[in-house]
């Protein structure tokens, strides 16, 4: 995977595979005793055309991606984790700014369900966003979600912004053998990454094609649940808006060459008007790294115009993130990436590859990499000594990417962002939420082979 420039306001970039299309369905009504019961078991998917044989996959409800959860924002989560699989589990909640005890990291914040077990996730988004849910159990988490464990979480604006279509784009690859099944678990922990060869559009093969009538718009809600690829995708044919990265809010702007980048775990919210004339086509295209492009959805118009509609707008600003972070105030803390060479064995028999500031984390470390106060501003210097781009994620918390030149920051919040190979990247945040949060890398393999370590706020 070659080096990748990070988002500015008007520049995106990445490399990708595979997109999943779904018209947003209605909230679910509510359990009696307001639980939303969700197994963890084993599915099936159609993967590759028949004859090929069916995979074999673990979803949640069979099904994966698995039930999409949309809420508005102000109600209560409440999720009953069923674990029918044989390994423990937990339900992550990537983005959301989630009180600690129910974060879902198995071992640090709650112990993991155990097979045959449950475990009730009880609490009320603060944002309205698109983010997603996912085990997180070392040293399984990479085969966890290769088998197909995640899902979706939306939470809805109280006022949304007009589109004739709301769609769900979650992209994705597979490992599978000959017989389609999915096969490779801890490829790649060393290099750049398990990335697989099967591109799907929600489990299925792309491109996928939507027929509209001209002039209308159409919001794409865009995860990457892929373990490692950081996807490149671009619009042809058509000007996408973002309104949203990472669930956050920001001012809308279009991406530099109509191209955005999506690493793993990474959310972007995109609106666009569709030409006005009928017989026209729109593509969202996945720019091949090392392989050739490839069409992931096909838009074509057909019928008699929309009537016209006020331009696209930004969504409000939350309030509930801060205006300002006082860099000068901050705690600064670097947090140093490098390759272990050779392999340490770890007490568990395993292999670690990574370390962060010189450790490589067999699980948990028992103290945290650093504490502070609740309110604290925060900044990270994130210090990349490997050959591959790193994509590092914080729980609990959204950032700023502070520029490289100058004391400013990029006008939109991330949870994870992009470090080139050899690089350094500062993020900074105010240390508001207490408990006790995860630094990972958001490469799966990488996260269960040493590339983990946790922060306390207290």
């Amino acid at each position: 995977m070659p080096p990748a420039e990070l988002i500015t306001r008007r520049r995106l970039l990445g490399s990708g595979v595979a997109v999943t299309l779904i018209n947003l369905p209605a909230r679910a009504p509510a359990a009696p005793d307001g639980f939303r019961t969700m197994e963890a078991r084993e599915g099936t998917l159609r993967l590759l055309p028949e004859p090929a044989g069916l995979t074999p996959i673990w979803g949640f409800d069979g099904a994966s991606p698995g039930p999409l959860l949309r809420y508005k924002k102000g109600d209560e989560v409440k999720i009953r984790l069923v674990n029918r699989l044989s390994q423990p589990l937990t339900l992550s909640w990537q983005g959301v700014r989630i009180v600690n005890a129910m974060d879902g990291v198995g071992g640090l914040t709650q112990e993991p369900a155990p097979p045959g077990g449950s475990f009730d996730y009880r609490f009320t988004p603060p944002d309205s966003g698109l983010f997603w849910y996912h085990p997180h159990v070392l040293p399984l988490l990479g085969e966890q979600l290769e088998r197909g464990l995640y899902g979706v979480l939306i939470v809805d604006e109280a006022d949304p912004p007009a589109a004739d279509k709301d769609m769900l784009v979650v992209l994705d690859d597979w490992t599978l053998d000959g017989e389609a099944r999915i096969a490779g678990f801890g490829a790649e922990a060393a290099g750049p990454g398990r990335i697989g060869s099967c591109v799907t559009l929600n489990s299925a093969q792309t491109p996928a094609t939507l027929t509209m009538p001209p002039a209308s718009r159409l919001r794409l809600r865009i995860l990457n649940a892929a373990n490692a690829r950081i996807m490149q995708i671009s619009f042809d044919g058509v000007k996408p808006w973002i309104l949203a990265v990472d669930g956050q809010p920001c001012e809308a702007f279009e991406p530099n060459r109509q191209t955005i980048p999506v690493g793993p775990g990474a959310r972007f919210d995109v609106m666009m008007d569709l030409p006005d004339q009928p017989g026209a086509r729109a593509v969202l295209t996945l720019r091949g790294d090392g392989e050739a492009d490839r069409a992931l959805l096909e838009i074509k118009t057909e019928g008699a115009k929309r009537p016209e509609l006020s331009p696209i707008g930004s969504l409000p600003e939350n309030p509930l993130l801060p205006r300002a972070i006082r860099l000068e105030a901050s705690r600064k803390i670097d947090v140093t990436i490098e390759a272990v060479s050779p392999p340490a064995a770890a007490a568990s028999g395993r292999l670690l590859y990574w370390k962060l500031n010189g450790t490589a984390w067999d699980g948990w470390a028992r103290k945290p990499l650093f504490s502070v106060k609740r309110g604290a501003p925060v900044t990270l210097g994130l210090v990349n000594r490997t050959p591959f781009v790193q994509q590092i994620h914080v729980h609990g918390h959204h950032m700023r990417l502070l520029h490289d030149l100058d004391d400013g920051w990029e006008p939109y919040w991330r949870d994870s962002v992009l470090v080139p190979a050899g690089k350094t990247k500062h993020v900074a945040f105010v240390a508001d939420n207490p408990g006790k949060w995860v630094i990972e890398g958001l490469t799966a393999e990488r996260q269960c082979s040493g590339m983990a370590t946790w922060f306390e706020v207290s």
